[in-house]
């Protein structure tokens, strides 16, 4: 029961992410394409929005769901980690003709070839999880 809100936002999530289309295998290809605004104004809408959330955050000493403060790290004397996982991340959104965000979505909205996609997911994770402690953090 503690979770049923966390689903619930999901869920209203994958509505929203296709009816926006914005799990279309053709709308990431036309971004990618330049064909297309369309896709730039929702991640740009998304890094704005992000952007003032982080403040409202620092700002506001808002609490998690556990009722923690949300605290930030600097991290940013580790660039080299941010610009390989941004690679390997794009090559996967690349493979996979999707963000990985909606994976459950397109798998429920019949695309049954995203069961391929999540074994992945969950075998990359595992793999992260074996090798965390021998990675530079």
């Amino acid at each position: 029961m503690k979770f049923l809100k966390f689903l619930l936002i999901g869920i209203l999530f994958g509505i929203i992410a296709v009816k926006s289309e914005i799990i279309s295998w053709y709308r990431i290809y036309e971004m990618f394409k330049f064909g297309s605004f369309h896709m730039y104004g929702v991640i740009g809408s998304a890094v704005a929005l992000g952007i003032i959330m982080v403040q409202w955050m620092k700002r506001g000493g808002l609490k998690n769901v556990d009722g923690n403060p949300i605290t930030f790290n600097d991290k940013a004397k580790t660039y080299k980690r941010y610009i390989l996982g941004g690679i390997i991340f794009g090559l996967g959104w690349a493979l996979a003709g999707a963000c990985p965000g909606p994976m459950f979505t397109l798998l429920g909205s019949g695309y049954s070839v995203f069961v391929v996609v999540i074994a992945a997911a969950v075998a990359g994770t595992f793999a992260y999880g074996m090798l965390r402690k021998k990675l530079p953090h």
